[in-house]
């Protein structure tokens, strides 16, 4: 019998944890390193192992796929796979959701196979997933900018007249995209720190940390195409983690006139497992309602955003973490059917492996919102921490800790976790 991969019946025959994030509903891919040293390649997160999918297609349990390409799982990024397209993805996804079956022999009963293509998580060195060509970074939480607003423009409107008509964005630096575990030095740069005097150079006092969940697509499509809100889901491929990291100080001194630049490009990290859309539909859920009504391009059917819970950790050197934000997907105002919708509607193309982050994620109170800058609320309110100190903003040699899950009575479909840990200027 045929079951559908995101059916909750199934089980694996590899032993899966109640509250592991990787259960065979999901089946995130990735690209990892075997003990050893052995080369880069693609895999699938079961429980706590990691199924090598190269070794899979050595011994032939793919040819009934027909691949185009079956190399594609040898490569060190997924951009090859990807790029065949959202019927492979699927059909990749239902035969290993096949193989991973408890009742499903193939696999489970030989002794030999399941000792080359199985490895222990814990053993195994990830790697960024895709090789990312562009990154584009949204502005779509209205908490968030109405937040934001309220600090810089207190006398005025906290939303610039085109927030609510259209998904604000910037292109990115893609090269200093890293995985979880790398850290990054605090960024230098230009500040102001008093308005009544020429500006400073030096390390960045106001390193934060930006909750938020980006996508990536495939394709590609040409110079001069659009994709529509009902387009959208044949080329997103799937979702991470993605920490955007942010130096406040920077940022206010030089992002007039043209948006963002040091204090954004020093580094952003990005959780190793990929989950795929596929493996979210449970879990869809209807966006806030837009007011006023958007444009016919913005406009889609059925539900959008996600219930996707998200928690920030800050884990000072060698002391216990705090948990200083618990927040949701699902408020995002602008959905990721609309962000790509706007990206390419004057024609801009876009490839396999691109990286598109939503913008801060920011709840409607306090212990909701997705940055220091929010939290601490521009620095005036200190952030108690279960050392017994306080934050406003994230310190020298603190590692900051995203997480992210969604689950309802049946199924957990989680996204492991990213981490980073920020050292002193070089």
């Amino acid at each position: 019998m045929t079951l559908h991969p995101n059916d909750p019946s199934l089980r694996s025959w590899v032993a899966v944890a109640p509250e592991s994030d990787f259960p065979i509903q999901n089946l995130p891919f990735g690209i990892f390193s075997p003990p050893g040293g052995a080369a880069p390649r693609a895999g699938v997160a079961i429980g706590n192992q990691v199924l090598d999918l190269s070794v899979l297609v050595e011994y032939g349990l793919m040819e009934s796929l027909n691949l185009p390409d079956p190399s594609v799982f040898h490569e060190y990024v997924l951009n090859d796979f990807i790029a065949l397209g959202k019927p492979y993805w699927q059909a990749v996804r239902a035969r290993l959701s096949e193989l991973l079956r408890e009742d499903h022999p193939e696999l489970r009963d030989n002794a030999v196979l399941r000792q080359a293509a199985l490895y222990p998580m814990d053993k195994v060195e990830m790697h960024l997933p895709v090789r990312v060509g562009d990154y584009t970074d949204f502005y779509s939480s209205i908490e968030h900018a109405t937040n934001v607003g309220k600090m810089f423009r207190p006398d005025g409107d906290p939303l610039l007249p085109n927030w609510r008509h259209l998904p604000v964005g910037y292109h990115g630096r893609a090269s200093s995209i890293i995985p979880s575990g790398i850290p990054l030095h605090r960024p230098k740069g230009q500040t102001r720190p008093n308005e009544q005097e020429p500006p400073v150079f030096g390390p960045s006092k106001r390193v934060d940390f930006e909750l938020e969940i980006a996508f990536i697509t495939g394709g590609p499509t040409a110079l001069g195409d659009t994709v529509s809100t009902a387009q959208a889901d044949d080329l997103v491929f799937g979702f991470v983690l993605f920490n955007d990291w942010s130096a406040r100080d920077l940022q206010k001194w030089e992002y007039v006139p043209l948006g963002p630049f040091l204090g954004k490009n020093f580094g952003s990290s990005v959780s190793p497992w990929i989950v795929t859309l596929d493996a979210l539909e449970p879990f869809r859920v209807a966006g806030p309602t837009q007011e006023p009504v958007v444009l016919p391009y913005l406009q889609y059917q059925g539900k959008n955003n996600f219930d996707i819970a998200l928690e920030v950790d800050i884990k000072p050197q060698e002391e216990a973490p705090t948990t200083i934000c618990r927040s949701n997907y699902k408020y995002m105002y602008w959905n990721y059917a609309q962000q790509l919708a706007h990206h390419t509607v004057n024609g801009c193309n876009i490839n396999p492996g691109d990286m598109y982050a939503s913008g801060t994620i920011s709840g409607p109170d306090k212990g909701s919102y997705g940055s220091m800058l929010e939290l601490s609320w521009g620095g005036k309110e200190p952030i108690p921490l279960a050392n017994g100190k306080t934050r406003t903003f994230v310190e020298d040699y603190d590692t900051v800790i995203i997480r992210g899950f969604a689950q309802n009575a049946q199924v957990r479909i989680g996204f492991g976790e990213v981490s980073c840990q920020i050292l002193p200027a070089k």
